[in-house]
């Protein structure tokens, strides 16, 4: 296992070193907002980047078990605002904000909305709140950069009759991201590889003492500038410090984005849990709102 996990860490900062010495095509033509401002691209002095992301978790297999298993559905609601400060595009500083409801005990997955709070099948709320910045390292390479986050716990109790909520620790994530625009502007690749270090009592958390890596890739078609397929697959590795548990898990998918107006666009996306190791084995659906002004 240590060696598996030393190897996924290596193939993720060889990625990213190889891509962020990459060349950016500063002779492009303009672009919508959904090819020009990937996660690696920031905004600039006075603009503002709003996204709110819908992420629709649900299960009936785990690696736990053989066969079916009652259904248990985690729906996650964030919203991430941002800001450019500086006259280069270089620097954005924001906030994140998460909300969740889970439901289990083979609830139906939309059950999640109904926001109930039964007793021994139910849960949500706030959960977790983030000061943020983005930045790009080296100034000639835009389309390389670092979000960097700090998730400070809303929640008592991980686990209240038998309904999980959210981690009840802190988070420190960083993530690296890297786009590439191929000749003619139809394909685009986008790269990320996201970290993230769990901390405090390991009584209180699965995942305190611990840290996650995903690596991922998104490849990307545009028939037109406001419209574009893509295809992604991630892999997800839990790295044990000190609080005994480990988890791995990969999923494959793909989505949709259009451009709504020149400020607001919309996506939607698909994923598929295809294997795993002290995971669930369910399936995601997500829709996103992002407006840039």
């Amino acid at each position: 296992m240590k060696k598996k996990s030393k190897l996924i860490l290596l193939a993720g900062m060889i990625m990213c070193s190889i891509f962020a010495f990459g060349q950016d095509d500063s002779n492009a033509p303009a672009q919508s907002n959904i090819q020009q401002y990937t996660p690696s691209k920031l905004i600039g002095q006075g603009q503002w980047d709003l996204k709110w992301f819908n992420n629709l978790y649900t299960q009936t297999e785990s690696t736990f078990t053989d066969g079916d298993e009652p259904r248990q559905t985690f729906f996650t609601s964030t919203l991430e605002v941002y800001t450019g400060v500086g006259n280069n595009k270089r620097w954005n500083v924001g906030a994140i904000f998460e909300f969740r409801s889970n439901v289990i005990a083979d609830r139906g997955a939309l059950e999640v909305f109904q926001f109930d709070g039964e007793t021994g099948t139910a849960r949500s709320g706030f959960t977790s709140f983030a000061p943020s910045v983005k930045f790009v390292p080296i100034a000639s390479v835009s389309n390389f950069s670092i979000q960097s986050s700090f998730f400070i716990p809303l929640v008592d109790n991980e686990t209240e009759e038998g309904v999980f909520l959210d981690q009840n620790g802190y988070i420190w994530q960083n993530r690296f991201f890297y786009d590439h625009t191929f000749a003619g502007g139809k394909w685009q690749l986008f790269t990320e590889l996201n970290s993230e270090l769990s901390f405090g009592d390991k009584d209180e958390s699965f995942a305190n003492n611990s840290l996650n890596l995903t690596p991922g890739m998104f490849l990307s078609y545009f028939p037109s500038s406001k419209f574009t397929v893509l295809a992604l697959a991630q892999h997800s590795q839990r790295l044990d410090l000190g609080n005994d548990f480990t988890q791995n898990f990969t999923a494959l998918g793909g989505g949709l984005k259009y451009q709504l107006t020149d400020e607001l666009n919309i996506e939607g996306l698909y994923t598929n849990f295809v294997r795993g190791n002290n995971t669930g084995l369910g399936e995601t659906f997500n829709i996103g709102l992002r407006a840039i002004f």
